[in-house]
């Protein structure tokens, strides 16, 4: 799959030349998403700890492994 950019967003404009909307390529879309939930979070103190102890976690269960454990 090709990296979407910007340059990938169509613009809806009004005659005038006014843009009212755009098109998104889903992809960016959840990146966009995806970086508005992450900036949201690390607003608290309690899960700014709490993504980056897990961002530095070394040891984890791979989902597999979680999956068995939990019998699903």
């Amino acid at each position: 799959m090709a990296t979407t950019t910007i340059r990938d967003v169509q613009y809806i404009a009004e005659a005038d030349g006014t843009p009212v909307a755009a098109v998104v390529p889903i992809d960016l879309w959840r990146a966009i998403e995806s970086e508005r939930e992450t900036a949201y979070l690390l607003k608290s103190k309690v899960m700014r700890k709490r993504l980056l102890d897990a961002k530095a976690r070394k040891k984890g269960m791979s989902l597999e492994a979680v999956r068995t454990q939990l019998g699903v």
